[in-house]
């Protein structure tokens, strides 16, 4: 299948691409944007990935579902257009960066390219969505790729930074491989469950240690 994808991930993951599953993927996919409204944008699908090469990704940040409202989603978990109004997980991982590096951020919209270009791969788990329908894309194939995503970083890459926020995302760390790479858990960011110990869990100076610590320049989360 010709999948467009950035070739570093396409070398990763072509065995994926073969597969019965994601071919009856791609077949409910297409048809969905054919028939409604379907998010992101078909060109952003894999905007994480063309983002942040293979060999350039440092941290992995774990994500759900894509933003099912109309304008949000644009391809990085957790993130939303230069316009946007900043959606209430995404304040609340702002807020723990600014207790977390005692500085406020530089840049106050929810667009996070600046973090992708640094080597933050913002994934989800599921990379569309029904317009207004959370979880409509749900076990339609796309939690198998994003496994295998996470499988490949855990297996070729070492020394990564893996943040996972929330029971859904702590489930599918099973794929990774702690004793070469750095797990950071805690609940979800969202105003149900930040108060519980997201906030205050302090994972961006964290990673920014262990990525210093391991020869890598740290990310600038600010």
């Amino acid at each position: 299948m010709n999948v467009k994808i950035e070739p570093s991930w396409a070398k990763h993951l072509k065995g994926e691409f073969e597969k019965e599953y994601f071919k009856d993927l791609t077949t409910f996919v297409k048809k969905e944007y054919q028939e409604g409204k379907v998010y992101p944008a078909p060109k952003n699908i894999f905007r994480a990935f063309d983002l942040c090469p293979f060999e350039q990704v440092k941290v992995v940040i774990l994500g759900q579902d894509p933003y099912h409202g109309d304008g949000q989603a644009n391809g990085l978990a957790f993130a939303v257009g230069e316009d946007v109004r900043v959606p209430p997980s995404l304040q609340n991982i702002f807020k723990e960066i600014e207790s977390d590096l005692g500085k406020s951020p530089v840049h106050t919209s929810g667009d996070l390219t600046r973090w992708a270009q640094q080597g933050v791969l913002l994934l989800n788990a599921t990379l569309t969505v029904r317009a207004h329908q959370a979880g409509s894309h749900q076990e339609k194939g796309w939690e198998q790729f994003t496994d295998a995503v996470i499988r490949a970083l855990s297996e070729k890459r070492a020394s990564l930074v893996f943040m996972l926020w929330g029971n859904y995302a702590k489930a599918k760390g099973a794929h990774i491989d702690r004793s070469k790479h750095l797990v950071l858990e805690a609940p979800h960011p969202s105003p149900f469950s930040a108060a519980s110990g997201f906030f205050g869990c302090k994972h961006f100076s964290r990673a920014n240690d262990y990525l210093t610590t391991h020869g890598e320049t740290p990310i600038d989360w600010l």
